[in-house]
């Protein structure tokens, strides 16, 4: 999610969802897979939010990291 242009200040959020896997999994994925960098004109904060759903037990969770470009 990208802020418009004319609210450039605002946080970027950056999301990966899971399925029977784990929340903390999707936040390493985005980490690893450097989904920031599409983002090579935008300069401040990004927050990293990874949610899973275990079809099992019909349980979310989720993890929310804030990280500096």
């Amino acid at each position: 999610m990208i802020p418009r242009s004319h609210h450039r200040d605002n946080l970027v959020i950056v999301i990966e969802l899971k399925w029977d896997k784990s929340a903390v999994d999707a936040i390493e994925q985005i980490k690893e897979k450097q989904y920031g960098n599409v983002l090579k004109d935008y300069q401040g904060n990004l927050l990293l939010v990874g949610s899973n759903y275990n079809k099992t037990t019909k349980k979310h969770e989720c993890v929310i990291a804030a990280m500096k470009k």
